[in-house]
Parts: structure tokens; sequence; C-alpha cells
């Protein structure tokens, strides 16, 4: 909200936006970035260019902030150290959005990062129940033994999403990273 507030256009009235969806919190904001700068830029160390200095220099002052030009790099870092996805940005004219996701592992993601359906519901499984174990795996996606530890040995050795627990046969289970 600080970052909206310190880069917000206020020749427009209309006010800042918070959207409030299951999955996710979407904060929308009337401002640019700065001449020839893109997302990309924001992502990256950069420099402080806030859209209101008087503002942006308040909230420095006040203890709000920690440091000029940190805003985006910080909401990343928390986002990530409470196991939640980096925050998205979409820029299209004079609208910015800051997209929040509630959760790293929902469709959406685990679809992005390459992972079949039968994957996909594994997760999505552990992560309800809080593990899943080879037998689980046939059983969710009526499959073979072999297939299935297959594509559990995928999802903790190629993907880092589940973690591995046991020592062999039926005492083997996976849990979500972060649970």
């Amino acid at each position: 909200m600080l970052n909206a507030i310190a880069h917000k256009d206020y020749s427009g009235s209309t006010p800042i936006q918070i959207r409030v969806y299951p999955d996710k919190l979407m904060i929308w904001n009337e401002g640019h970035l700065p001449e020839n700068w893109t997302v990309s830029n924001l992502l990256k160390s950069h420099s402080s260019r806030p859209y209101n200095p008087d503002i942006a220099n308040s909230f420095f002052r006040s203890g709000y902030v920690e440091s000029w030009g940190r805003g985006i790099s910080k909401m990343t870092e928390l986002c990530v150290a409470a196991g939640l996805p980096e925050p998205s940005y979409i820029v299209e004219g004079s609208d910015f959005w800051v997209i929040f996701k509630k959760d790293i592992y929902n469709t959406e993601y685990l679809e992005s990062l390459g992972l079949n359906d039968r994957q996909v519901k594994a997760v999505l499984f552990a992560k309800e129940k809080g593990k899943i174990t080879n037998r689980d795996y046939q059983t969710l996606n009526s499959i073979s033994k072999r297939t299935a530890t297959t594509e559990l040995t995928e999802l903790s050795g190629k993907f880092k999403i589940l973690i591995k627990t046991g020592t062999s046969g039926s005492s083997i289970s996976y849990k979500v990273v972060g649970q």
C-alpha cells in the first residue's frame, strides 16, 4: 500500500483499488512507470523514482520504509519468506496492477512449471492431506507403481516440490515443501 500511495498519479480522481479473491489480492493504482521503463526494470536493482517524492520522503523519515527503491524487492522477499509466490505486475497505460497470489501450490502455477495433470493432482492431494504415498498416487491416477514412482521422483528431484520421507517400501511418503 505504501508503494501505491507514493507512486500514485493524484491528478486523477480515482482512488487506489483493492480486490480480494479467494486465491489472490489485487491492488490497482493509477500511475506511470518512469520513461523507458518496463516491469523488468522494477524486478532488478534500480534507482528510486517515486512519482510523489514528498510522500516517499515522509514515509522514509517516519520509518515506514527503510530505503527508497526497495519496495518491489521487499514485497518479493516477504512473499517468498512466507512461502507465497512472488507478486506479479501488469502495466497497461496508466493502469498499474500488483497481484499477490495466496498459495504457490495452485493449478495454474503448477502447470506453468511443466507438471503433467497427474502430478498437479498429486501435489494438490499432498497439500490437502499433508502427504501422499506411492499407493495414493497410483489410486488417484489409475496408473502403475512404476509410473507413480517415476513421477513422484520427478516431483521431489527435478521439480523440488515434494520432500521424500521414510526409507523404503510403504514407509515412504512425500510432503509438500514448506508444509
